[in-house]
């Protein structure tokens, strides 16, 4: 058999057969009037719904771990300070995760000025009970340094710097930042 024959054959078949026709200018297309439906089932591992990612750091084995949840909108400073003092969700907490929050860092709120963020920090419980107030203050610092709008966080209490401590065991009033805290996060 003599492929040299067929090659061309073979080629004008291919541009003829394709069905697709030719025209002398480009055809406007018109988008449909309803969405797309495709008949792919639908992939159940993808996150939950909601418009915008929200990072909190919570606790497991004693580390810092970066957790993103899906919310309705970007939240402000003082939302996710309260996202975060609320602790772990459900099937957070069945991941073991956990926070070191409660009992050791009472933060009553957050504001944003210039890139830093200021946490105004009451005096704890004389009952707490928490000796991890590190993982308290890395949380706080690591949820709100992951924000787009926050560079360092500061912690007041009665209107003055509070000295808190960082991964190093020292105490700084010095505004913090996640690398402050990064010998206890654990990577991604």
């Amino acid at each position: 058999m003599n492929y040299r024959r067929l090659a061309p054959l073979a080629l004008a078949a291919l541009l003829t057969g394709c069905g697709v026709p030719t025209d002398d200018s480009p055809r406007t297309v018109q988008p449909p009037r309803r969405p797309f439906h495709s008949a792919a089932p639908a992939d159940t591992t993808a996150a939950p719904a909601g418009r915008a990612d929200e990072t909190l750091c919570l606790v497991r084995d004693n580390r810092i771990v970066s957790v993103v949840r899906r919310v309705d909108h970007v939240p402000t400073v003082e939302e996710q300070l309260r996202h975060l003092l609320a602790g772990p969700g459900t099937a957070e907490r069945d991941s073991d995760l956990t926070s070191a929050l409660p009992g050791a860092v009472n933060a009553a709120g957050a504001t944003v000025t210039r890139a830093q963020a200021r946490v105004v920090v009451d005096e704890p419980d004389d009952d707490a009970g928490r000796s991890d107030e590190v993982l308290a203050f890395g949380q706080i610092v690591c949820t709100l340094t992951s924000r787009d709008d926050v560079a360092t966080v500061v912690f007041l209490r009665d209107g003055r710097p509070l000295a808190v401590p960082r991964a190093d065991g020292s105490l700084s009033e010095q505004p913090l930042t996640r690398a402050d805290y990064a010998p206890l996060i654990t990577p991604r």
